[in-house]
């Protein structure tokens, strides 16, 4: 599936831009996180540990927060600063992905299309998601389950 190339993408602390001027580049690896949920509270550690593993490879690492700014602020903390981080409220870009259920991992390609995606925190289903990542960039792909992360779990409704 490919995504509109006019999809807005709302960074913190700056304007939205289109899809487009993202990718124009680098790749994108998109961590979709829901604030309002334990769910994403569970794997937010995993989930940063992954992009920190993904830094550096031909792919902008991203969260991606179905919140205002000052909501996404409050749910990551200093994490907001850490990584290149876009607001969702309305979760359009989360339609646009078509995903149902959030914690998600998603890559997308310089052509805008979905290339990988996992719903819901499934180590295994994530891993597919980072080897797709690493084949498309010649990286090392990531341990995904490591001692303290959390078990698998299904996730909470990605629309509300």
């Amino acid at each position: 599936m490919k995504l509109a190339d006019d999809l807005s993408l709302q960074p913190v602390g700056t304007d939205a831009r289109p899809l487009s001027e993202w990718l124009t580049t680098f790749h994108m690896a998109t961590v979709v996180l829901d604030p309002y949920t334990n769910e994403s509270s569970w794997v937010l550690k995993s989930a940063v540990r992954l992009l920190e593993e993904l830094r550096g490879c031909h792919a902008r690492v991203n969260l991606l927060v179905t919140a205002d700014e000052t909501e996404t602020r409050q749910f990551l903390g200093p994490i907001t600063d850490d990584f290149l981080t876009f607001t969702d409220p309305d979760r359009s870009v989360v339609k646009a992905l078509s995903i149902a259920t959030i914690p998600a991992f998603a890559f997308i390609r310089v052509d805008g299309t979905i290339d990988a995606i996992a719903e819901g925190w499934n180590p295994a289903e994530w891993r597919r998601v980072a080897e797709a990542i690493t084949a498309a960039t010649a990286w090392r792909t990531p341990t995904i389950l490591l001692p303290g992360d959390p078990a698998a779990f299904a996730g909470s409704p990605a629309l509300g």
